[in-house]
């Protein structure tokens, strides 16, 4: 009995998802870069927001952490390791290495700065002179998904800390002239319902990727997506079997992926394109121009590909910029539809 407690709670299989495409695909491609800068997803309630993410984050690979180090710290890459690791390997210490599953951190929305950043012990560091740290939920994220439900009735300050440390991948906390600095490389992923309040535009545009996701309303589609979450609640184990090969083929796709991502090329013209795209939709910054560049070479490495191509470039654009739009109360025409108009205009 005690041993059937004690067995994590399963998660359900990703690929057993129902549609969605649009958010799925977003998740995948911010796994594959996590530079892409997170994704946004904007949806009815219940429509497996919270689901898909779990899900996403127990499909991936385990990683290799340093086993005494607070902060997830690689044990070779430089900007994914904490001062402590970086100070071990200069003096020549043996480092101990541990594989865990990629972290999945949920943010409530109650959480204080302290909670979030990490506190500072002031009390020790002046009667001992030690610098004590109690690491919050950045730290914690490093080299993981952090997962931020309804962020658009996050605090403001909250939220700018969030998109601060996601940016720089950096998290700094200073109290009373003490500066304790650590990696904070994390996937971050937002979701809200736009019935209770849209973010602000700058905050928006700091998303990598926005999806926005619709209740189904194809009564087959529904039927199906009821009898998978039924069959899933009661045996879990073997609706597991039944998509371990697809979770295990989708789990490969996104190593090779990962590991392709580097080599993938854009052509310049095709660059221009882009940016001439942005241009006429007047996107402001560069941001679009930047991460459309990024998705779409994710995408390439996704599906295996050298080069991207123009169906690369119109399966991720509308991800990538449609939340970069000037909102005009008068328009007829959705940001999605709008988009589709000029990429077919200058990507035919």
């Amino acid at each position: 009995m005690d041993k059937i407690q004690n067995k994590a709670r399963p998660v359900f299989p990703f690929t057993a998802i129902v549609g969605q495409e649009e958010m799925k695909l977003a998740l995948v491609l911010n796994v594959i870069d996590p530079k892409i800068g997170g994704v946004m997803i904007m949806g009815d309630r219940g429509t497996g927001k919270s689901t898909t993410i779990r899900a996403i984050a127990d499909l991936l690979p385990q990683i290799e952490v340093v086993s005494d180090d607070m902060f997830n710290s690689h044990s070779s890459d430089y900007d994914l390791m904490s001062d402590f690791t970086k100070q071990k390997l200069d003096n020549g210490s043996q480092v101990i290495t541990t594989f865990i599953k990629v972290p999945m951190i949920d943010l409530p929305l109650g959480a204080t700065e302290d909670r979030l950043c990490g506190t500072i012990d002031i009390e020790k560091a002046l009667n001992e002179g030690i610098k004590s740290f109690e690491p919050g939920l950045l730290a914690k994220a490093n080299r993981g998904i952090l997962y931020v439900d309804e962020v658009n009735l996050l605090d403001d300050h909250l939220v700018d800390i969030l998109l601060d440390s996601a940016a720089s991948g950096w998290n700094t906390v200073e109290r009373e002239g003490i500066s304790i600095r650590h990696p904070a490389r994390f996937v971050l992923v937002g979701s809200g319902n736009p019935e209770e309040g849209e973010l602000r535009p700058q905050l928006l545009d700091r998303f990598g990727m926005h999806a926005e996701i619709r209740t189904v309303r194809d009564p087959s589609l529904r039927v199906k997506i009821v009898e998978q979450r039924t069959k899933f609640d009661q045996d879990p184990y073997s609706c597991l079997a039944e998509f371990k090969h697809e979770q295990n083929q989708l789990k490969n796709n996104i190593i090779l992926a990962q590991k392709k991502l580097s080599t993938i090329v854009i052509d310049y013209d095709l660059k221009v394109k882009i940016s001439q795209i942005c241009g006429i939709l007047n996107v402001d910054g560069l941001r679009g121009d930047i991460v459309t560049n990024r998705a779409a070479k994710a995408f390439a490495a996704y599906q295996n590909k050298e080069e991207v191509d123009i169906s690369d470039v119109k399966m991720v654009i509308k991800l990538c910029l449609r939340h970069r739009l000037r909102k005009d109360p008068l328009d007829v025409i959705d940001s999605g539809a709008k988009i589709d108009q000029i990429v077919g205009e200058v990507l035919s």
